[in-house]
């Protein structure tokens, strides 16, 4: 088939997020001005950059007590700062209960029953849990077209990796087996690789 997005696509569902698939997940902690942690996962996410490391997620909806926005980009744009948390498989039921939409001031680490650790280079917490988490600051934010499309972009400055997801000197992503985002209602987790030499290397 082939549809044109303004014509619509005739499906039950839209198939658009189901294309680009697997997407990882940006699991992003920021703290409000007041101090109220936030946390809420964003599958429009991926690094960017190696030098300096940057990663980018987007904001595609507003809640209705944000100003045409959402908690976690009305609190980076407050403060300059959040933190990418990596979403393992056994953390795919926080991941999931922390993306309820809750009223503004509403702390998703508890409201997950997530333990929160304080980062080391920005004012803001991380959970605990996390095999990784990528500190970050601000460098920009970009409005896309549409209602409330924005993307923010970040600067990596510090990095957490859990010990036990180090082996042999390489951050194992096996032994925590990180989940992505298909199309739908739908994720997948990573439990095999394979590798693949570029050529003349």
């Amino acid at each position: 088939m082939f549809y044109r997005p303004e014509d619509g696509h005739g499906l039950p569902h839209n198939p658009f997020n189901a294309i680009v698939t697997p997407r990882p997940i940006g699991w992003i902690s920021s703290r409000s001005p007041d101090g109220v942690n936030n946390l809420a996962p964003y599958s429009f996410f991926n690094a960017v950059a190696y030098t300096p490391p940057q990663v980018m997620f987007a904001s595609t909806s507003a809640k209705p007590d944000q100003d045409g926005t959402k908690d976690s980009v009305a609190n980076i744009e407050a403060t300059g700062v959040f933190c990418v948390n990596v979403v393992s498989y056994a953390l795919r039921d926080a991941m999931n209960a922390s993306s309820a939409a809750l009223p503004k001031g509403t702390d998703e680490f508890a409201h997950a029953g997530l333990e929160a650790a304080e980062c080391e280079t920005i004012i803001c917490s991380r959970v605990a849990a996390a095999p990784a988490a990528l500190e970050c600051k601000l460098t920009q934010i970009v409005t896309l077209p549409g209602e409330a499309n924005k993307v923010v972009f970040g600067e990596v400055t510090g990095v957490h990796l859990r010990d036990d997801c180090l082996r042999d000197g390489a951050f194992d992503v096996t032994a925590f087996q990180p989940l992505a985002r298909l199309g739908y209602r739908d994720y997948s987790v990573v439990r095999d690789l394979f590798s693949l030499s570029r050529p003349g290397e």
